[in-house]
């Protein structure tokens, strides 16, 4: 069985807006049958800075190495968006550093103790021990994936 804490993390990347992503947000959703002329249904526009990211200063991408999360969603190679200023409270994505190597995992507060849940029944939840060191570095806040 693969390790509890088998999904790292490939990469973290500061969050610096120098452009805007500006494209236009449609006011119906979009249906799976036949097409109609969308121009007659453009809202708005949608800055992708401004929707995703709440605290630039404490924003980074960080890029997943691993498949522990599936089950949330979160495949080997997604880029996560992280915020440091949010609170990690139980039922958050968080990454964690856990004896010094970055993961990517559920936080859960149980009765007596806390854990870090994979979301992929191939992996094993880790049992939070005094002895262990771990650090709650940021919240997972978004998923960003190619289809």
């Amino acid at each position: 069985m693969p390790s509890s804490h088998s999904s790292s993390i490939a990469g973290v990347y500061r969050f610096e807006k120098k452009t805007q992503v500006v494209r236009p947000l449609f006011l119906s959703g979009v249906s799976a049958g036949f097409p109609s002329p969308a121009d007659d249904y453009i809202d708005r526009e949608l800055d992708l800075n401004d929707y995703l990211i709440a605290n630039p200063a404490t924003t980074f991408f960080v890029r997943v190495a691993g498949d522990s999360m599936v089950g949330a969603g979160i495949n080997h190679d997604d880029i996560l968006i992280v915020d440091r200023s949010l609170e990690p409270v139980s039922g958050k994505i968080v990454i964690a550093i856990l004896d010094g190597e970055l993961t990517v995992k559920r936080l859960i507060k149980t009765e007596d103790s806390w854990r870090l849940a994979a979301e992929n029944p191939d992996y094993a939840d880790t049992v939070i021990k005094k002895e262990m060191e771990l650090e709650i570095w940021g919240v997972v806040t978004s998923s960003i994936h190619k289809l």
